[in-house]
């Protein structure tokens, strides 16, 4: 069973914390799928201890998604150490993760994010600064490497478990490769065996037999799901049920989607207002609809959307017309 520090959770099956998607409204729908774990979007050091109202809202943890990790970046040791501090002090997350994989220029460009897997040493200096000024459980997520020349996972895993980090997620891509090409799991195995603290794999996890392949072939203690998860937490939910049982959970229905569609859309206006909650929620609409034939149409339709009311009705009667082409296909 997944441990990080005093905090066990009740399956290995991890939310990633990806950036633009993972606030409370998405978490708490994940969660509610069983994730044992979910992980907030990053937040910037300095705009935490700018304090600005945005960064303020990225903080916002709803207690029904406990436990849950709350992720912070940045470059230089004294601003993190801070912002590490407010967090600790300020939020109820019960962890603190710190973001050592964002290939993004503009982060890496601050010496942040990725930029961090060219030196171990920084790591150490980084990682113990914080563990040093924090009560939560300090954890890390990494890149394999920044790219195929230069790749420390190894070093840099051993880097955090001397700092006292409670546990390591690493992605096997490097910061080059971004989104593209085949996550190595070899990469992953290895760092498993070179630590002891928990290491949590990420990376090409795109059904639930490839979360138990990756637990069976690497060792790790926990499986972080992403992409797979975006419009599909039930993603999340299949991984769970195959873990402990070996049988796949049905797929969803599209009614079973647009209604947690909905919810979401509702979520994220409570946390952020129907105007910026309806145009956020396109995107999420797109990855709802992503399996669905003959979306297009609604596609284009919803991001045109203004209002909950269009919105909704736009989801309602997409889902009444491919249940009645359903329906006739069945009857023939």
């Amino acid at each position: 069973m997944l441990q990080i520090g005093d905090i066990k959770f009740d399956n290995p099956v991890v939310l990633a914390p990806m950036a633009g998607v993972c606030n409370a409204a998405f978490r708490l729908t994940v969660k509610e799928f069983g994730a044992g774990l979910v992980c907030a979007e990053m937040v910037s050091d300095k705009a935490i201890l700018y304090k600005n109202a945005r960064t303020m809202g990225m903080l916002h943890i709803d207690p029904r998604e406990k436990p849950m990790s709350l992720q912070i970046f940045g470059g230089e040791k004294e601003t993190l150490v801070e912002a590490a501090q407010f967090v600790d002090k300020n939020t109820t997350a019960d962890i603190i993760d710190i973001n050592m994989g964002c290939p993004v220029p503009k982060i890496t460009k601050c010496d942040a994010g990725a930029k961090w897997l060219l030196d171990p040493n920084k790591i150490y200096e980084m990682v113990s600064a914080v563990v040093d000024a924090v009560d939560k459980p300090v954890t890390v997520k990494m890149r394999m490497g920044w790219d195929e020349d230069h790749i420390f996972a190894i070093e840099n895993a051993r880097a955090v478990e001397r700092a006292g980090g409670k546990a390591v997620a690493l992605h096997g891509r490097t910061r080059v490769q971004m989104y593209e090409g085949t996550a190595n799991w070899d990469i992953i195995r290895d760092v498993k065996q070179a630590v002891s603290i928990p290491v949590i794999g990420n990376g090409d996890v795109k059904t639930p037999q490839d979360a138990k392949r990756m637990i069976d072939e690497t060792g790790v203690d926990g499986v972080m799901i992403g992409r797979a998860a975006l419009g599909n937490p039930w993603m999340i939910y299949r991984t769970v049920q195959y873990l402990k049982t070996g049988e796949l959970a049905p797929e969803p229905t599209v009614r079973e989607k647009m209604d947690i569609c909905k919810l979401h859309l509702d979520r994220l206006i409570d946390l952020k207002g129907e105007n910026v909650a309806v145009r956020e929620m396109r995107k999420h609409a797109a990855w709802y609809l992503k399996s669905v034939r003959g979306n297009a149409i609604v596609r284009n339709e919803i991001n045109q959307c203004e209002t909950r009311e269009s919105f909704v009705t736009l989801v309602d009667n997409f889902t009444e017309e491919v249940e009645a082409k359903q329906k006739d296909s069945q009857a023939i």
